[in-house]
């Protein structure tokens, strides 16, 4: 199995349907605004209406009331349609008058509201008017109507508006807040949140901001400190690894020697990479710059780490990176190939890409899922060879020449998940331009020595 460490990937995302703030602000502001709006306007247009059938009702009265003067001084109404035991009058309101009492009403017709009026004379008969709403209150109640719907389409119109408004400066502020987390995720320490977001409004995102400034520093307090505790104990492990080294090539000739130099070198190497991994860490390394020519330089060092190696040159490419970090990696690459993998171990340069295949059962889902993960050879009974170390410093050489580094297992086309895997690639994306954003400076070339190739 292969020795891995951690180191942050992207993880596929579930698929879903992503909406921005903004929108469902808007959604959500036009929504209460219509209801409010639709509510509002029942509420005024019923109010209108009553109020103009009351009134109505009233002129009704008061024209039966005159018509009744009328009768009883000269036996006739003497008022336009009044009617004398009208047939057609509700009996409820018969009835009310055939009391000796006022009485009024209003019926629906079809959606047309009748009016009716009655009232008793003396001689026992009744006097009854039938009318409708005039027409100037209903054309005052369709302008009503429209007006209302005019009010209602603008009050939608403007609360989206305001949404978006609103919904766009909050989703700013949280993108800006997201950017920088991000940032501050893949290391840069000098990110701020808070003075990322900015503004002149004081709201939760402030709150939000400042309560991830807090856990980044004590984050990276904490990580500081681990890393200065391994390094620490790595420095002063140095030494004394170093002494038992040195005596034990002075033991005399035999197995027991061969086997304490054995361990002692395989400790001297355990410590070293500890120290270049709390290095790599502290973000401190820089790259030092030279223009080289990939394929030329794979081929030599490939050839003299083991000839065995195939190199393919599909595309030659001129790069400018720091040859000694790249020599690095692409070692740490073949040293896992050759430890975890199966032979044959190929070599691909195309352009600026570097891919070292082997034909083992391919890296485990630990690390294609999570990323390397340091001191963790991905043996189930920790008796692989190697400490984890090889792919977590090759990954953090990667991060100082501004590369990046995947890892993948190669399976038939369509083959399903629990079919084993057919080998395993390490691909090594080197940057199009030089990684100054990383710190990195270029080397002067010496007077006369032309392209500087690492030998």
């Amino acid at each position: 199995m292969r020795g891995i460490l951690r180191y942050p990937v992207r993880r596929m995302e579930r698929a879903g349907l992503h909406t921005g703030l903004r929108w469902k602000l808007s959604a959500a502001i036009a929504l209460v605004a219509g209801l409010v709006a639709i509510a509002l306007s029942l509420v005024v247009h019923n109010a209108a209406r009553v109020s103009m059938l009351d009134n109505a009702r009233d002129l009704a009265n008061q024209r039966v009331q005159v018509a009744q003067r009328n009768y009883e001084l000269s036996r006739r109404p003497n008022f336009p349609n009044i009617k004398i035991d009208d047939p057609e009058l509700p009996a409820a309101l018969r009835e009310k008058a055939e009391q000796g009492r006022k009485a009024s009403d209003v019926t629906d017709n079809d959606g047309v509201p009748d009016i009716w009026a009655a009232v008793p004379t003396k001689d026992g008969r009744v006097l009854s008017l039938h009318s409708h709403m005039p027409d100037r209150s209903t054309d005052v109640l369709k302008d009503l109507d429209q007006a209302l719907v005019i009010g209602s389409v603008a009050v939608v119109l403007g609360g989206s508006a305001l949404g978006v408004l609103i919904g766009g400066q909050l989703s700013r502020r949280l993108r800006k807040a997201a950017a920088a987390a991000n940032q501050v995720a893949k290391g840069e320490t000098d990110v701020r949140v808070r003075e990322a977001i900015g503004g002149v409004v004081r709201d939760e995102t402030d709150d939000l901001a400042r309560a991830v400034d807090a856990m980044g520093d004590a984050l990276r307090q904490r990580l500081e400190a681990e890393r200065r505790v391994t390094a620490d104990i790595a420095h002063e492990l140095r030494t004394p690894v170093t002494g038992l080294l040195t005596a034990a090539e002075l033991l005399p000739p035999g197995r027991p020697t061969e086997l304490v130099l054995d361990r002692a070198k395989a400790m001297r190497t355990l410590v070293e990479d500890v120290l270049e991994v709390a290095r790599l860490d502290s973000a401190s390394e820089r790259a030092e710059l030279q223009d080289i020519l990939l394929g030329e330089f794979v081929v030599r060092r490939v050839a003299a780490k083991d000839p065995e190696i195939t190199v393919h040159v599909v595309h030659e490419s001129e790069v400018t990176t720091d040859p000694r970090r790249l020599e690095r990696v692409l070692f740490n690459l073949l040293a896992n190939a050759a430890r975890h993998g199966k032979p044959p171990i190929e070599v691909t340069v195309e352009g600026r890409v570097i891919r070292v295949r082997d034909h083992g059962p391919g890296f485990p889902e630990a690390l294609l899922a999570e990323g390397p993960s340091r001191f963790r050879t991905g043996s189930m009974d920790r008796a692989g060879t190697g400490h984890g170390l090889g792919l977590t410093i090759a990954a953090g050489q990667a991060r100082v020449l501004g590369a990046r580094l995947t890892f993948r297992n190669v399976r038939p086309a369509g083959a399903p998940d629990h079919i084993p895997a057919e080998g395993a690639v390490a691909v090594l994306w080197l940057p199009e331009h030089a990684p100054t954003n990383t710190g990195s400076y270029p080397m002067l070339p010496q007077s006369g020595s032309g392209r500087q190739l690492a030998d």
